[in-house]
This record gives structure tokens, sequence and C-alpha cells, in this order.
């Protein structure tokens, strides 16, 4: 059983932080908040240094066990929300669809103007959380991971980007751009821990490795 709910206390600020932005988010005329702001590095050592080194399994897996994507507000599901957060200038019609806006992609650097150009990745692969603990959760718990909004665990970023990313971790693929790994660690141990999921010894050596440089 995940230890998460009882972790919520930890994540208060984050929690909070999350409600917060999403006042007024789908009533203003733009929005260009990005990924919330994950734990500081010294933050994340100490999370890492507190994760379950195990080695993953796989076996049951199937994408259809982590139901996406769910209504957030109003006619938005998880990657409407999500976009409409990370653009700037989104215009959305009546189903929350985005028509229009501009998308900067952390990842690769790029910047689009097409939703369609987009993915919204789960900075922790749902299968890599499946490796690593959630392969004992419900399927309601598994829901709550893959449309988490609050944490820094799901971001719009180029597709192609995205699908070359597939399922790995830090220890087989970062982000192109070399300025946002740090980021990206830090958010990649923040959602393992708020969600008591383990690391493999490869991972753990490379988020050690990326988390001393921050």
């Amino acid at each position: 059983m995940p230890k998460f709910y009882a972790r919520r206390r930890l994540s208060i600020l984050a929690a909070l932080t999350g409600l917060i932005a999403s006042v007024g988010l789908f009533n203003g005329p733009a929005a260009s908040a990005a990924l919330p702001t994950p734990v500081s590095a010294a933050t994340a050592r100490t999370y890492l240094a507190s994760l379950t080194v195990a080695t993953e399994n796989r076996t049951g897996y199937a994408r259809d066990l982590f139901p996406t994507w769910i209504t957030i507000s109003g006619t938005c599901n998880t990657r409407e929300y999500i976009l409409k957060r990370d653009g700037s200038n989104v215009v959305t019609n009546s189903a929350c669809t985005a028509t229009s806006g501009s998308w900067y992609s952390p990842y690769d650097g790029a910047t689009w103007t097409a939703a369609s150009d987009l993915d919204i990745d789960h900075l922790v692969p749902l299968a890599e959380a499946w490796d690593s603990g959630a392969s004992a959760w419900t399927t309601a718990q598994r829901q709550a991971f893959a449309n988490d909004v609050t944490r820094p665990q799901l971001i719009a970023v180029t597709d192609n980007v995205n699908q070359s990313k597939s399922d790995q971790d830090p220890a087989e693929w970062m982000p192109s751009v070399t300025s946002y790994r740090c980021t990206y660690v830090r958010a990649w141990v923040q959602v393992k821990y708020y969600y008591d999921l383990s690391v493999d010894s490869a991972e753990k050596s490379a988020l050690t490795s990326y988390l001393a440089d921050c």
C-alpha cells in the first residue's frame, strides 16, 4: 500500500500553490504558468536518500491501468488544463480545446503554436511508476497519479520528444536542454518521494550525480 496519502502533510505548501495557481486559470485571457516549482536540490537530495532501492518489475503493466484524462475543471480535462497552464495567450473553445496559443517546450527549447504539436508528459512515466510500486495501487490511486496537476508531474512538451523519452528514467534519458536538467531531477525525486515509489540502482546513481550539480 503506497504511503502517499500520509505524505500529503509534507506537501501542504505544494498543494496550496497548486490551488492558488488554479484560481482564475480558466477566467483570464492568457496563462503562462508552467510546471509547479519542484522542491529545492537540498530537499531533493534528502528525499532521494530515503527512497527504497529495488529492482524494477513490469509484470502485468498496461497503460489503461492508469486512466487518463479526467475532468479537472468545467469542460476541461487534464490535457486541456495543462495546455492552458503551460501556454501563453491560449484561446479555447466551449469544449476547452485549445484553438490558438504559444507553447515553449523546456525539454528541447522548441516553441509551438499548434496544440497538436504538444504531448502532456508524465514526468515520472506511468510504466516507470508501475515498475516502482504502483502495481500494488488501486485503479483510483493510479488515476490520481496519472492526472496529478498539483505535483510537478505533468508538463506540455514537444510530442516527438515525449515519444522519444517513452518510459525511460534519468539514467537512460534526460532533456537535451541542459539548463533544465536540475529542475527535471528535482521534480522526479519529489514525485517519487510523494508517491512512495522506489528507485533502481542506476536511476539513483544518475539522480545523485545530477543533483550534485544543482
